[in-house]
């Protein structure tokens, strides 16, 4: 199926690190991917085109959960938590997980967005926001992934782009 960008639920400008909801005129700033742009299967890097959001998990969740492979693991983010898992990527609040929908760009084997479980998904609020800092999501402070993800259905389309998105509301 071909999408113009009026059709998107959800843009994502890149260039610029930031979320539009052109149809709710809402904007957001985001982090993206600190390794670039790409496709490819554990490249780290945040994948363009057409996509929907699959799965909504973490519906009522508390602000700032903490989930691991896509499960709340009781655990609420802070400081002393963050201190103790220096390692952990913090998925926090609420998750939104990406399907491709172009078959050779970002669906199919060796760069599927979907299998390479690429999210918008809450991210610790000390982490600063329009610099890419991911490791492929687009990441968001929770405050504004909540309201995401109270906005949008499943089936969103999504578009991601690398260069900057003229949006006029």
């Amino acid at each position: 199926m071909q999408y113009k960008l009026e059709d998107a639920d959800i843009l994502i400008d890149l260039a610029n690190q930031t979320l539009f909801l052109p149809k709710l005129q809402y904007r957001f700033n985001i982090s993206s991917a600190l390794n670039g742009i790409g496709e490819t299967e554990n490249s780290g890097k945040t994948p363009r085109g057409w996509h929907c959001i699959e799965h909504k998990i973490g519906a009522n969740a508390a602000m700032n959960a903490v989930f691991v492979a896509r499960e709340a693991t009781g655990e609420i983010y802070n400081a002393e938590l963050a201190q103790q898992y220096p390692e952990r990527d913090w998925i926090l609040s609420r998750i939104m997980w990406l399907k491709g929908l172009e078959q050779g760009v970002n669906a199919g084997d060796g760069h599927d967005t979907f299998n390479r479980y690429i999210y918008i998904h809450g991210t610790p609020d000390v982490n600063p926001m329009a610099v890419p800092l991911s490791h492929g999501c687009i990441r968001m402070h929770n405050h504004d992934v909540i309201q995401l993800f109270d906005l949008i259905d499943e089936k969103a389309l999504v578009y991601i782009s690398e260069h900057a998105l003229k949006v006029q509301f």
